[in-house]
C-alpha cells in the first residue's frame, strides 16, 4: 500500500509539473523579447515537448500502478522513468537553476523528488 502511495505521488508530481509547463509557454516565449520567428517556434516547441513528456512519464507510471503491475517489467519502467527524471534534474541544475526565476529553480528539486518517490515505491 505504501509503495502505491509513493508511486502515485511521484507520478502526480511529474504530471502536475508537466501541465505547469504548458500554461506559461506563450509568456515564456514573449520573455525572450525580440527574437526571430524560428527561435520563437523552437522555444515554444521545447516547452510543449517537455510538458508533454513529463505528463507521459507520470501517466505511464501511474497507469502501471493502477493496473497493479508489480513485475520486473514494471520495476524497469519505474527505474527508467526515475533515471530520466534524474537526468532532467541534472540538466536543470546546470542550466535553469542559474536563472533568477523561482520556477526554473524548482525543476531540479521536483524532478529529484519525483524520481526518489518512484525508486522508493518500486523497491518497497
Amino acid at each position: 500500500m505504501i509503495n502505491q502511495i509513493l508511486l502515485y505521488t511521484g507520478s502526480a508530481l511529474t504530471i502536475i509539473w508537466g501541465v505547469a509547463h504548458l500554461f506559461p509557454t506563450k509568456s515564456v516565449v514573449k520573455g525572450f523579447g525580440d527574437i526571430s520567428t524560428d527561435n520563437k517556434h523552437i522555444i515554444t516547441m521545447e516547452w510543449i515537448i517537455e510538458g508533454v513528456t513529463l505528463i507521459f512519464v507520470g501517466l505511464l507510471c501511474s497507469s502501471l500502478t493502477f493496473l497493479g503491475c508489480s513485475n520486473q517489467t514494471a520495476q524497469f519502467v519505474y527505474m527508467c522513468s526515475a533515471a530520466f527524471l534524474l537526468i532532467l534534474a541534472i540538466v536543470s541544475l546546470f542550466t535553469g537553476f542559474k536563472v533568477n526565476f523561482l520556477p526554473y529553480k524548482l525543476c531540479p528539486v521536483i524532478f529529484s523528488v519525483s524520481a526518489i518517490l518512484l525508486i522508493t515505491g518500486a523497491l518497497i
